[in-house]
């Protein structure tokens, strides 16, 4: 990834006196121009970077700026570590792998016990309890297809249950509350879409390629859209789905009555989605107000009841 293929060039310039272009390039299997755009990011987020043609020349970086292992300190190394301990839990790759280790060889020894049990004390999970488990699989494809600018070809499952194909241009792939997705342009629809991964299916990353796209915000349409529809309802819960109410709204939100009961106030959105959470609270919660949400919720627990007869 970008980012930490800048993070390694950082931390190899810090080491040496220079390195040549072609170096660089070879040693992170990128191109040099690759190479060229990321010194420029570098450059540009503070870093001065100097470069010098001829026999001896290279890239470094500007000797007054030129700083020890020491620079470093505990809450920079430990930051450092805990961002690429999440990208490596998520994101598998050697690359990763490589950078923890250069970021690693830039602990003082008094200090590596220390950074090491403060990097630990936050850990990134994001695997599924159950359910399918070739979700990595579709991340590398479409990490290669955004590396090489390729574009991908894959069925989806839309929203009314009907089967797609879809052409995409992938932009950028997106975590949001433990799903993955990917942005990208859609050749069917001739406009920026952004696909769940848990619904494509047959994907495959073609020869074909593309020039990159100025790329809107993924889900603010969507955001805003959401937010024009919510509506805040009344419930009262047992303690036993304390837990999982807690995900919803916050503790602000929550009122004990006591005997082990609870108010809370919970932001709804009036459609399948949003009833079908309140559903899954089973017989641990029931809507207070307002009437036509506990008149709908009827409705459909008795469509519910009536499918097992």
């Amino acid at each position: 990834m970008k980012l930490e293929r800048m993070i390694a060039i950082i931390m190899l310039l810090l080491q040496r006196e220079k390195m040549g272009g072609k170096e660089l390039a070879e040693l992170f299997e990128v191109s040099l121009r690759t190479i060229y755009r990321d010194i420029e990011t570098i450059n540009q987020a503070g870093i001065p970077i100097v470069t010098s043609s001829g026999v001896g020349g290279g890239i470094g970086i500007m000797n007054q700026y030129k700083i020890e292992k020491g620079f470093f300190t505990v809450k920079d190394i430990t930051a450092m570590l805990m961002g690429l301990g999440f990208i490596s839990n998520t994101l598998s790759g050697e690359e990763t792998t490589a950078t923890l280790a250069k970021v690693k060889s830039f602990i003082p020894e008094d200090k590596q016990h220390e950074i090491t049990l403060k990097a630990n004390q936050i850990s990134f999970d994001l695997s599924a309890w159950l359910g399918s488990n070739d979700l990595q699989t579709k991340v590398e494809v479409i990490r290669t297809a955004l590396e090489h600018c390729s574009i991908l070809s894959f069925m989806y499952l839309s929203a009314k249950g009907d089967k797609v194909m879809r052409t995409l241009e992938p932009h950028r792939l997106l975590l949001k509350e433990n799903h993955w997705y990917v942005q990208g342009y859609c050749l069917n629809r001739q406009q920026f879409r952004v696909f769940k991964l848990s619904r494509i299916s047959e994907m495959e990353r073609t020869e074909d390629r593309f020039t990159m796209r100025e790329v809107p915000p993924a889900f603010s349409e969507f955001t805003d859209t959401m937010s024009r529809k919510m509506q805040k309802i009344k419930l009262q819960l047992d303690h036993s789905i304390l837990d999982r109410i807690l995900d919803y709204c916050g503790e602000e939100n929550i009122t004990p009555l006591g005997n082990g009961k609870f108010y809370a106030y919970f932001d709804f959105i009036e459609d399948d989605y949003g009833y079908g959470i309140l559903m899954s609270f089973g017989n641990k919660c029931q809507c207070i107000e307002p009437e036509h949400v506990r008149n709908e919720m009827k409705r459909r627990l008795n469509d519910s009841i009536k499918a097992y007869f």
